[in-house]
């Protein structure tokens, strides 16, 4: 499997993530050596649209260590992060 599927697992679907969907926003596990860059650069290549800002934030459990990346999007992209 590439690499690149191996940084970003999976998008994270919560009431939180739900809401920040209304600004422009997305939230997804990503693996904890992943950085800014490369999740910027997956994320467009992989739902084709344009990444303004990426944030990530350190997850920190027993033994579960993950990050999330919070992605904005330029006005008017949008990704379907929720199964049908």
């Amino acid at each position: 499997m590439p690499l690149n599927r191996l940084l970003i697992k999976n998008p994270l679907i919560s009431e939180k993530a739900t809401d920040l969907g209304q600004e422009n926003k997305y939230v997804f596990m990503v693996n904890p050596r992943a950085n800014k860059k490369q999740v910027k650069k997956l994320i467009e290549e992989i739902y084709g649209v344009t990444v303004v800002a990426t944030n990530i934030v350190r997850m920190n459990k027993r033994s579960n260590n993950y990050k999330k990346a919070i992605v904005t999007l330029k006005d008017g992209d949008k990704i379907d992060t929720v199964p049908h």
